[in-house]
């Protein structure tokens, strides 16, 4: 059985009879309409009925909670976040959604991602940092949103929930803010270790629950930054760096009810407390920044499913899907790449290895955050291609895959098409590709996601760009 305090406080004073709020202490708003009458009426009531256990306000008793240790977890939230945001934005638009039907995702994104522009295909290095920035930082985030969370613990049991409408749109917000933070980190890294547990496909639920969460963001720093800035204000984060436990205190009592009104002596100083959330931050970095880098960095992404050594050789760095999973047979001798436009044509891959070769120096970046880094691809440019195939400068590219399912196929804008680096390439730091890494022929652009990249490509088509 549910268990209520014996009476309200003075505070929350109703006269239950009429459920009359009394004006002086519930915050109506200025000019209340029958809205507001009934929220007054239903804050007395809820007032006068408070739940025991953590909605008392002295149940929460850490010494250390209050405005300012909230407000430095808050200020590096607003900048990681915000970066988060930023690059995720930029993660959507490397698929160039609004260029062809089968690069899109979400075909009803409307105003959420319509305008975004052509991602372009240089530097070589841009969706390699933008994507390994996004997924990194959402991990060296946890910690600071779990000790966010844990510092504002007694405003989520907040009784009653909401004192005038405007706090009830505030709290509206935090219940999405809260809610968009954890799915968008939980669901992302689920995909970062390719655990799907969820009927929903990852790249619509992500994009559009990054929409709810940032929308949820701008309200609740609007109502908050004020706050937020006297809060960082009314401390000095080097004197409390230098704050031993003997001497950690409480902090002033708040309008926000932060601090416990009973405080139980502390056994951590916040000093200790910011220290732990740190280290976490950087043990976090530590064991998945390899899996961004590539190259001898990869063996320390321990939390990386794509992290280890993967062999010897030249082929020796890692792939998203490998030929089995893609549903790829060994390729052999009949293999012919189908070139479609005004001069149609099929080539072998002797006939290809024949044509003027160029190399480049790549990344592949994946969504996932991992990188091949930088690897020495050796092929057939595309523009060269183009040109055989009789195209157009401006044509778009259509390329097609033997893949079973998944990305295979994908458009690339002329500009991709006509970068200097743009190849179909046939080998890969002088050894022909692996089945695993596309052979016979695969995609290879600078700055594009990994899955445009295409692997075992069988068809491309050179076709003009539907109006935008």
């Amino acid at each position: 059985m549910t268990s209520f305090d014996d009476r309200a406080s003075s505070d929350d004073y109703v006269d239950e009879s009429r459920l009359v709020v009394h004006k002086e202490n519930v915050d109506l708003d200025e000019h209340p309409g029958r809205l507001t009458i009934v929220l007054g009426r239903w804050i007395g009531y809820a007032a006068a009925r408070r739940p025991g256990g953590p909605f008392r306000p002295g149940f929460w008793r850490s010494p250390l909670r209050g405005p300012w240790l909230t407000a430095v977890f808050s200020v590096v939230l607003l900048v990681g976040m915000t970066l988060m945001f930023l690059t995720g934005l930029a993660s959507y638009a490397a698929y160039d959604p609004n260029l062809a039907r089968v690069n899109d995702t979400t075909p009803d994104k409307g105003l959420l991602g319509s305008w975004l522009p052509t991602w372009p295909a240089s530097p070589s290095w841009l969706y390699w940092v933008t994507q390994g920035v996004h997924v990194t930082l959402g991990l060296v985030l946890i910690p600071i949103v779990l000790a966010k969370l844990w510092s504002v613990l007694p405003k989520l049991f907040e009784w009653p929930p909401a004192r005038s409408l405007t706090q009830l749109v505030e709290r509206g917000s935090l219940l999405l803010l809260v809610g968009g933070a954890v799915f968008e980190l939980v669901t992302g890294v689920m995909n970062i270790q390719y655990y799907y547990a969820w009927p929903f496909g990852f790249y619509q639920a992500h994009y559009y629950g990054a929409w709810v969460f940032i929308a949820a963001f701008v309200v609740h720093v609007a109502f908050r930054l004020g706050r937020l800035v006297t809060a960082l204000r009314s401390r000095s984060l080097i004197r409390e760096l230098r704050t031993p436990l003997s001497a950690t205190r409480p902090e002033p009592p708040d309008p926000d009810h932060l601090v416990s009104p009973d405080p139980a002596p502390p056994t951590i100083s916040r000093r200790g407390a910011l220290g732990m959330v740190a280290l976490s931050s950087l043990t976090l970095l530590g064991l998945s920044i390899g899996q961004t880098l590539g190259g001898p960095a990869r063996s320390t992404a321990l939390l990386a499913p794509r992290g280890l050594a993967l062999g010897s050789g030249p082929n020796d760095f890692p792939v998203n899907k490998t030929a089995a999973m893609a549903g790829i047979t060994p390729v052999d001798d009949s293999w012919r790449l189908a070139l479609h436009g005004p001069a149609s044509r099929s080539l072998w891959r002797t006939e290809l290895l024949a044509l003027p070769q160029h190399t480049a120096r790549l990344p592949i970046a994946c969504v996932e955050g991992w990188s091949t880094g930088e690897q020495t691809w050796t092929g057939v440019r595309l523009a060269d291609l183009a040109r055989m195939a009789g195209a157009s400068p401006g044509d778009e590219l259509l390329v097609e895959s033997l893949q079973q399912g998944g990305f295979r196929a994908a458009t690339l804008s002329a500009d991709q098409v006509h970068a200097p680096d743009a190849l179909l390439a046939l080998r890969v730091n002088g050894a022909d590709l692996s089945l695993d890494h596309g052979f016979p022929a695969r995609i290879a652009v600078p700055a594009l996601p990994g899955v445009h990249n295409t692997k075992w490509v069988t068809r491309l088509t050179f076709q003009a760009g539907a109006a935008r």
